[in-house]
């Protein structure tokens, strides 16, 4: 998967209407962003390509498995390159968009690592991600400030005292519409990695703060590959140290889990580890297995860490990292802190406790929290599990897990509040979506695309399982789960809302209901709730 050689300049341009940002897309910008399309725009399409060959394979009846052809990478001797300074404690990682007010809020919170996300929790309006470059731009620079409207004052602790800032651009199965070289959208993947390294790289390097990356979505060593190049490329055009650009790798892909080790050798010159994204993951499990009768997932309130093929998941990510001397992340808790009912708050901390000791039982080198007041819960239990930086020396030799495993699916039941809390969940998190809000407290969870896409494969799952002329899935209840129950669900959903008062997107619920509905009812499953909702963002 080599770069093209000797390829014509391309032509860079902002698409109509969209604002030029002079600051930020300069000439310069725009002939580096064009030469990261022209060398990588193929073989980003080519491995899009292969995964849905592969998906067609699954829908057959076909299961994942580890490769025959890479046997020789998982049972070699050999680890990844020493990890940089600044990556070796990474007991907590704060997760957050990328507004200027949570990127000071993320880089104070006593965190270890911030982790500023263009990809689940940002919706991508063109405004959200031009503010969210130069917000990233202003903090590694020093200068970021924010007033709110309230009048109270915003402003970062100095340099020693910050988390250190870890960037997750957009995956590769994403467009950036609002910039078109020669024609065809760029990669969202190499316009926000790409213009955050442009930005930064060079302040970064000086201060041996990276540039660091978390890449998402990734199936195969070869999407691994890929982002290799591209990198490497980076570093070259920018006259950055080889492997300076540091990354970890999100896996939250069924097919990925199979390739642990094939991803870490693909990028061994540059990874600093693997993360359990869970919820990602689970999304990815319905969505492999969307034609499997005997794989359908209960309600997801009751698909937790503790079921036996998450736990095999993130016990092999362990085992895999640490054999080969990188990180292995936990992954995010999905609670937030509830005012006014102690009890209450009480009972979700006590989730959120329960789930970092297990990770730090197990072996884990660092989890997320998604609140600032998560962060010394989720400390004091890594403090005390892991008092040097990492758990590296905890092999998890005891570990022994194969494919079948890997793709229990676990036991349970759908109630009629599990249906419709999916419903509810799709409709209001699309709708702040749509209304440029792509990170949303629903009941006192915190909401991205990758929970809500759980929520709305699920549904879809649900309602087609009988399509292939078996029995419909019926709720705990009796209640046969068909288009009547759902329509139901959606008649009540918005006098529902109305009675629980102001909501982010409340504008826009009419057009999520909608949405929902097409999707739901469609005879396939839509790859990500992203892609069609991404073209009403403005």
């Amino acid at each position: 998967m080599s770069a093209a050689p000797h390829l014509a300049v391309a032509e860079a341009r902002i698409a109509p209407g969209a604002d030029a940002a002079p600051d930020l897309l300069d000439d310069r910008a725009l002939a580096f962003l064009g030469g990261l399309h022209q060398h990588f725009e193929r073989s980003r399409r080519a491995l899009l390509i292969a995964r849905r060959e592969r998906q067609a394979v699954f829908d057959g009846g076909g299961l994942p498995d580890f490769r025959a052809d890479t046997r020789a990478i998982r049972e070699g001797d050999w680890t990844v390159a020493p990890l940089p300074v600044a990556l070796l404690d990474r007991r907590v990682e704060i997760t957050g968009p990328v507004d200027p007010k949570m990127v000071i809020n993320a880089l104070n919170s006593g965190a270890s690592c911030y982790m500023a996300d263009f990809e689940d929790s940002t919706a991508p309006t063109w405004g959200a991600l031009l503010t969210g470059q130069r917000a990233l731009r202003e903090a590694v620079a020093g200068t970021l400030a924010f007033d709110a409207e309230g009048g109270k004052s915003y402003r970062m602790k100095p340099e020693a005292e910050r988390a250190v800032l870890i960037v997750r651009p957009r995956g590769w199965h994403l467009d950036e519409k609002h910039l078109l070289v020669d024609g065809e959208r760029i990669s969202a993947s190499l316009f926000d990695a790409g213009l955050f390294c442009l930005n930064n790289a060079a302040a970064l390097v000086a201060k041996d703060r990276g540039p660091y990356l978390y890449l998402p979505k990734l199936q195969s060593m070869e999407e691994a590959a890929l982002w290799d190049e591209a990198l490497a490329h980076v570093e070259q055009v920018l006259g950055l140290p080889e492997g300076c650009i540091k990354v970890t790798v999100l896996v939250e892909t069924l097919p990925a889990v199979f390739e642990m080790d094939e991803i870490l050798h693909a990028l061994r010159g540059r990874i600093a580890g693997l993360n359990c994204g869970r919820w990602d993951y689970i999304f990815s499990y319905i969505k492999t297995f969307r034609a499997h009768r005997g794989r359908v997932l209960p309600e997801r309130g009751q698909v937790t860490m503790t079921q036996p093929f998450l736990k095999a998941y993130s016990e092999l990510l362990v085992r895999t990292c640490h054999r080969r001397g990188a990180h292995a992340m936990g992954g995010m808790a999905a609670q937030i802190p509830i005012s006014g009912d102690p009890e209450a708050n009480e009972t979700a901390l006590a989730r959120v406790r329960a789930d970092k000791l297990r990770e730090a039982g197990a072996g884990h080198d660092g989890t997320w929290v998604a609140h600032p007041a998560l962060v010394p819960i989720a400390k004091a239990i890594f403090d005390e599990a892991m008092p040097g930086p990492h758990q590296h020396a905890v092999a998890r030799e005891d570990v022994v897990v194969d494919r079948d495993a890997l793709i229990a699916p676990p036991v349970g039941s759908i109630t009629r509040a599990g249906f419709e809390g999916n419903v509810e969940v799709c409709v209001r998190y699309l709708a702040a979506w749509l209304d440029g809000n792509g990170c949303v407290p629903i009941h006192w969870l915190m909401e991205d695309a990758a929970t809500a896409e759980i929520a709305r494969t699920q549904l879809w799952q649900w309602l087609h399982a009988g399509d292939r002329g078996g029995e419909p899935l019926c709720l705990a209840d009796g209640t046969v789960i068909d288009d009547c129950l759902f329509e139901q669900a959606l008649l009540n959903l918005p006098s529902r809302l109305a009675a629980e008062g102001p909501m982010p997107g409340a504008p826009r619920v009419a057009e999520a209901i909608a949405m929902l509905e097409e999707l739901t009812r469609s005879d396939t499953l839509e790859e990500f709730l992203t892609l069609p909702a991404y073209e009403r963002l403005a």
